[in-house]
């Protein structure tokens, strides 16, 4: 058992982590799921065989507990993010220093691999902190680890999304729906080519101290995107744009909740389309070809129809 390989994933137990930590485990890997909620990565257990996942208390913002982590690691992966932040100053503790911190540490202790999740429109220059703390967070992480793999996804997609999922759960309640940033465009891309986007950067050499931007085959403004989710969900509702001052109101009234449904942080960011670079090595240059979003997500969908949940549960 001790000469197996040792993968380290933080943020492992969330939406992303649980895909990459099957990956890794069907790969061999010891993989501990390091994150402050070990109770929630112990469910990963079921994605390996007996004692290969293996749940770590762990916190980025935390030296001692970091390096408890990825000691004696071949491969850490660093996919905590946050989209708001819950006290001020958590975008730069967390996205910022605590990226530069899992790289620091997992270079001192030998790591063969490091891979760090950012996003799509990362930029110092950026009015947004979210995107600002993101940039900030790669340059610190290829500062300590010239080897480490970058990778900027655009909107993620999946079963377990706060996306699609989010906008099907208003189709089935509001009597119309509401359009903030209709024109901006999004390239969703899915969480299983995320994932193994992931595991292309640890297995392959030409990776290292490479960044790649992942985009799903189509790009959707946001119209489109809630125009696809009426389509899927069979629901008619009228499509209504909000005045900016309005959602601004909206966002500085959201901001005091502890889910805001959107900040004015976030607003910075719709005004960008979040898309591939061009020039940008892409999914494509890791030979994975990205799955569209009409292949995966009506199936997912379905349980926001009209009478969705009782044929599921029927059917189960």
């Amino acid at each position: 058992m001790g000469s197996r390989r040792v993968a380290t994933v933080f943020g492992g137990a969330g939406f992303i982590g649980r895909h990459v930590v099957q990956r890794l485990a069907k790969a061999g890997f010891i993989t501990r799921v390091a994150g402050r909620d070990t109770e929630r990565a112990g469910k990963l257990r079921t994605l390996g065989g007996v004692g290969q996942v293996v749940p770590v208390s762990a916190s980025i913002t935390d030296e001692a507990s970091v390096a408890r982590a990825v000691a004696g690691a071949e491969v850490v992966v660093n996919l905590v993010g946050i989209l708001f932040e819950r006290k001020p100053g958590d975008f730069q503790r967390i996205q910022a220093e605590g990226a530069g911190r899992v790289a620091r540490v997992a270079a001192a202790a030998g790591a063969r691999r490091l891979v760090h999740l950012s996003a799509i429109g990362a930029d110092a220059g950026s009015e947004s902190l979210y995107a600002r703390t993101k940039a900030e967070g790669e340059a610190a992480v290829l500062a300590a680890f010239p080897g480490a793999t970058i990778l900027r996804p655009s909107v993620v997609f999946g079963p377990e999304d706060q996306f699609f999922n989010r906008f099907a759960g208003l189709a089935a309640v509001l009597p119309f729906m509401p359009v903030v940033a209709g024109e901006t465009r999004f390239q969703p891309v899915y969480v299983g080519d995320v994932a193994d986007a992931v595991m292309a950067a640890i297995t392959r050499d030409d990776t290292a101290g490479r960044t790649y931007e992942l985009g799903g085959p189509r790009a959707m403004s946001m119209r489109e995107v809630l125009e696809f989710v009426l389509e899927h969900t069979q629901r008619r509702r009228r499509l209504v744009p909000l005045p900016p001052k309005l959602v601004e109101f909206q966002a500085r009234i959201g901001e005091m909740l502890p889910t805001p449904p959107i900040t004015r942080d976030q607003l910075i960011l719709l005004g960008r389309d979040n898309l591939v670079a061009e020039g940008a090595r892409t999914l494509a240059d890791l030979d994975i070809a990205p799955k569209a979003a009409e292949a995966i997500v009506p199936a997912y969908l379905a349980r926001f129809r009209p009478g969705g949940s009782q044929r599921a549960a029927t059917a189960g």
